[in-house]
């Protein structure tokens, strides 16, 4: 599957509907509970974000699909709060601008800024000397293992399907 939902954070809510084994989702986390404070993807939110009757929850869900010449070309999504948006990005620029196959572009290196914190998050394989000139930059690298886990699907000129996919590292859950 490569369109995600959102549950946020491990197991969401920590509920399961009785009978169902349905997860309800924690969605509260994306409200400002605390404005200018991070939430649990350090993510910070202001008075715009609080909660109040009404309001919809901030989400950086990203599932998209894209077309070539009206036809279904790609499919790509990932988990991940608020690098969400940008490992959906660096996989479509991956495959769309730079040729890659699914499987390539899910596993390139992927680099995450959000604003606040004022830091760039780089994964491993990301070259030295391309931190060396992020850093001469003036922003602040940070190795991360984590910018999303995609899930691609291209549609092929022949029709065949071509799937990409992130695994769990190391058999276990991610941290942000």
């Amino acid at each position: 599957m490569a369109v995600t939902y959102t549950l946020n954070g491990s197991y969401g809510s920590g509920v399961t509907v009785p009978g169902t084994g349905i997860l309800l989702n924690n969605e509260m986390d994306d409200f400002a509970t605390k404005p200018g404070e991070p939430n649990m993807f350090g993510l910070v939110q202001g008075e715009a974000n609080k909660v109040e009757p009404g309001k919809r929850p901030l989400s950086s869900m990203t599932p998209t699909i894209l077309l070539k010449d009206g036809k279904l070309f790609m499919v790509v999504g990932s988990p991940g709060g608020g690098r969400i948006i940008n490992a959906v990005l660096q996989a479509i620029l991956n495959v769309v601008d730079f040729g890659m196959n699914a499987q390539d572009a899910v596993d390139a290196p992927r680099i995450h800024h959000q604003w606040q914190p004022d830091t760039l998050f780089v994964q491993e394989g990301v070259s030295p000397d391309t931190r060396a000139i992020l850093s001469g930059f003036g922003h602040e690298v940070t190795p991360s293992s984590y910018v999303g886990r995609l899930q691609v699907i291209v549609v092929k000129d022949d029709g065949w399907l071509e799937g990409g996919s992130n695994s769990i590292p190391h058999g276990g859950a991610v941290g942000y």
